[in-house]
């Protein structure tokens, strides 16, 4: 069994390509950069460049599955350049792995894409679903739904496909909780706004474990990837500070403060999207960390 995984030196990937190995799946890989190809007796790594169209076709050789995690990160200050590049980065990636698939002969019957939650408006009352059908009239809603259609068009080529939408990353390898608890440990942590914003968020391993859930049971369409239990940035920042063992002094930071320092972008810290695990659940998944404490002691 071989899955072609995207992204796969990220945070993410980095934990899926892991998980791979402990479950005896090879792993190809694609990247941008020649110095990360490397070859081992369960991982082999392989040479694109989306921009201009160029893919190494070996990379397809006996894969069932493809993992779509590539695209330019959305926690960079988003200038209208870097807006277009973020765009760009989903659709063009996508567009090339279904255009190679279109002109070789393969077995890849399943592509499983990363997306995001925030695709959902935000709101202090709302729990979403899969179901919801109203997006975000902001810019990472049109990113999520452009990312989404791109990875439905696969389907024209006979593949199924899976879409994971994805909440707050909990790693202390990189992405939101470093950053989150450095404050924290410097006696200077606080939410931003009211606090009371909904933060869906998900550990890493867990994660991983979604994407190999989806590709062993074949599933197919849109599922939240988000902890069953999702909790206000108050409350995050509180059960950060205690795992630390350290005190919260300072009052919250106002919304216009982030709107300052991070521009469009805040909306990543200010905005509540409350999310439902449900249809997951339904699906027979076993969360290993269903609560924020049990995460942040095994994190922290």
């Amino acid at each position: 069994m071989i899955y072609l995984i995207t992204g796969a030196t990220g945070l993410v990937g980095t934990s899926i390509v892991q998980l791979c190995k402990r479950n005896g799946i090879h792993v190809h890989y694609l990247t941008t950069s020649n110095s990360k190809i490397k070859d081992n007796e369960f991982c082999k790594g392989f040479y694109w460049n989306p921009e201009r169209g160029e893919i190494d076709k070996a990379a397809f050789k006996g894969v069932s599955t493809i993992i779509h995690l590539a695209g330019a990160t959305v926690a960079k200050r988003w200038t209208e350049a870097y807006k277009k590049e973020i765009l760009e980065s989903r659709v063009n990636t996508a567009s090339l792995l279904r255009d190679t698939l279109s002109e070789i002969d393969h077995q890849v019957t399943q592509f499983i894409s990363a997306s995001a939650i925030g695709i959902y408006p935000s709101s202090f009352t709302e729990f979403y679903t899969e179901e919801t059908t109203k997006s975000a009239s902001n810019f990472l809603g049109k990113v999520v739904e452009v990312w989404e259609q791109s990875a439905d068009k696969m389907e024209s080529e006979g593949i199924d496909v899976a879409k994971l939408r994805i909440g707050l990353v909990l790693s202390n390898k990189g992405g939101a909780l470093p950053k989150m608890i450095a404050p924290v440990k410097k006696y200077v942590g606080a939410a931003f706004g009211s606090g009371e914003q909904w933060q869906s968020w998900i550990h890493v391993d867990d994660l991983a474990e979604l994407f190999l859930f989806l590709a062993k049971h074949k599933l197919v369409g849109v599922y939240n990837a988000v902890a069953p239990n999702p909790i206000t940035q108050n409350k995050l920042i509180k059960a950060s500070a205690q795992q630390l063992d350290k005190p919260l002094i300072l009052p919250n930071i106002p919304k216009f403060v982030a709107q300052l320092l991070l521009g469009e972008m805040h909306v990543l810290i200010t905005e509540s999207q409350r999310v439902s695990a449900e249809k997951i659940l339904s699906q027979g998944f076993m969360f290993g960390y269903a609560n924020i404490e049990k995460a942040l002691k095994n994190l922290l």
